[in-house]
């Protein structure tokens, strides 16, 4: 029987090179692989369902979910997940040292449904921020013009005002005509190192570390979608790409933890492995839905209590049925 021609969009990261390569396969699939930015993939998955296999926002995905219209089903594979403790960046002359500070100002978002926003808007809540303190500016981070990818009814009490004709959020940001801003990504002028703009937690590391000890929760970014109508066709499509995927990681690993010559570009990487382990476990970037419940039940009431999806999602919505269980030798 003839392999499936797929195309997968996937980020450029060492856990998805393997399948990227070749050297890790999916089963009865012949890949045509594209590593791409998380920007470009979402945008083209959730506007046009341009791809068969690719990454998604876990955020976008969960809102097209909760309303029944997602042309993908969920794999429990996870290629990005990060505290975003340093998403959250203000005017250090402003008097802003806590998330009590930011009740009242003006602050930068790229998209407000974004998972990075999501979860940054979580932490913020827990320093007694609520959904309606903030006054969101919404627009491109570094280029003018962005808009919301996935279209969404926010709660009244949500205030959002689009960012000036022409002016990106970083700008504003610089020029001091907000307060700070919420987005995945750095601003262009924190990068720059502008001596008044920098991170609302002053030290992230430690108040990540201090948030996991108290929270079990490394927040899930994105997860991994599978076309549904391939899925229905071929059932036994989404288990391929989850065992294809988990493998891929293992390879990742493996090689993280060969000290015999660093695998990526930069020092101390022994030792970070190392004090992740300590910290989160030897498997701390696990993938499958049991494994990670908590974390998806968190993320799915802050989303609803934000005013993003309808309802609260349960977790085994948003995973084809043949991913949630697994064979055992």
């Amino acid at each position: 029987m003839a392999k499936l021609a797929l195309s997968i969009a996937v980020g450029d990261y060492d856990r998805t090179r393997p399948l990227v390569d070749g050297s890790v396969p999916i089963d009865g699939v012949d890949p045509v692989a594209m590593t791409l930015e998380p920007e470009e993939i979402f945008f083209r998955a959730f506007r046009h369902a341009e791809f068969d296999i690719c990454e998604l926002s876990l955020s976008s995905f969960a809102l097209k979910t909760a309303r029944g219209d997602c042309a993908y089903v969920g794999v429990p594979v996870f290629p990005s997940r990060a505290f975003r403790h340093t998403a959250i960046y203000v005017r250090t002359d402003r008097g802003i040292r806590s998330p009590a500070d930011l009740v009242g100002r003006r602050i930068g978002t790229p998209e407000y449904q974004l998972t990075a926003c999501v979860w940054a808007r979580a932490l913020l809540e827990e320093g007694g921020v609520k959904r309606g303190d903030i006054r969101w500016v919404q627009g491109g981070l570094e280029q003018p013009g962005r808009f919301e990818k996935v279209a969404f009814e926010l709660p009244a009490d949500v205030r959002i005002e689009p960012a000036p004709e022409g002016a990106s959020l970083s700008r504003l940001l610089e020029a001091g005509e907000i307060d700070g801003i919420v987005a995945p990504r750095a601003p262009s002028c924190h990068d720059r190192g502008h001596r008044h703009v920098g991170w609302l937690f002053a030290d992230p590391t430690a108040a990540a570390s201090e948030y996991f000890r108290r929270t079990g929760i490394f927040p899930i970014m994105h997860l991994v979608g599978v076309r549904r109508s391939l899925a229905e066709r071929h059932p036994w499509l989404p288990s391929a790409v989850f065992k294809a995927f988990e493998r891929a990681k293992a390879v990742a690993t493996a090689r993280l933890g060969d000290s015999s010559a660093a695998k990526v570009t930069l020092p101390f990487v022994e030792e970070q492995l190392k004090a992740a382990r300590a910290l989160m476990g030897r498997d701390f970037w696990s993938y499958g839905a049991e494994a990670n419940r908590g974390v998806l039940a968190s993320f799915l009431e802050h989303h609803h209590a934000q005013g993003l999806s309808p309802r609260v999602i349960a977790v085994e919505e948003l995973f084809h049925p043949a991913t949630l269980e697994s064979h055992k030798v």
